[in-house]
């Protein structure tokens, strides 16, 4: 007969891959994709290597985990900041303030979401994350073009070069600690919207 695990064994595992994610997490916010070997996830874990492989056979499948974590979180954060009342303009801008100001207390982990070299099948969670920040950006958008507070245009496009664009801007802040042109992004999105800079400034 299989071998079936009893509900205090699963529950032990349970939160042995609890414990690991979190320590997962730290790691990468800490030291980014580079850091966030196994070995290293295990020592912060305080557990044995083999255990990480238990419930992750590679390194990949670990950290994909998390950064689904992490952009789910960071998804919620930017919804709920553009949820709040005003114009589609200010919605849009408060998608990526919000997310440029939790990107900048957290530099190395918003950089190894955005930018640090990785893995094929990390980089195919980075296009989900973008795809992500974009659905949000182009629903409001779309509002704002259908009540006529913004011209004209495919809310998709922009949105989608919108993400684009920060997240290039964002690169170089978050590898020099220098939010100088963090400040100038407020002004760029704006623009791309084809609002007025007085209006929205």
């Amino acid at each position: 007969m299989p071998y079936r695990r009893t509900p205090k064994v699963q529950e032990r595992l349970d939160a042995q891959r609890e414990t690991i994610v979190a320590a997962a997490t730290e790691q990468l916010a800490d030291h980014g994709y580079s850091g966030c070997s196994v070995a290293a996830v295990a020592e912060r874990a305080g557990v044995a290597v083999g255990s990480v492989y238990r419930h992750f056979p590679t390194k990949a499948d670990l950290v994909v985990h998390v950064f689904r974590q992490v952009v789910t979180r960071e998804v919620e954060a930017v919804r709920a900041a553009s949820a709040r009342p005003g114009e589609p303009a200010e919605r849009v801008l408060a998608v990526f303030e919000t997310f440029a100001q939790r990107a900048l207390k957290a530099p190395r982990q918003a950089y190894a979401l955005l930018a640090e070299p990785v893995d094929a099948r990390i980089d195919a969670e980075r296009l989900e994350f973008r795809r992500a920040f974009t659905d949000v950006v182009a629903e409001h958008v779309a509002a704002g073009v259908k009540d006529g507070a913004l011209p004209p245009q495919d809310g998709r496009l922009t949105a989608a070069a919108l993400v684009g664009a920060a997240a290039e801007v964002l690169i170089g802040p978050l590898t020099s600690g220098n939010a100088g042109d963090v400040a100038e992004l407020r002004t760029f999105v704006v623009r791309a919207l084809g609002g007025s800079d007085a209006r929205h400034a």
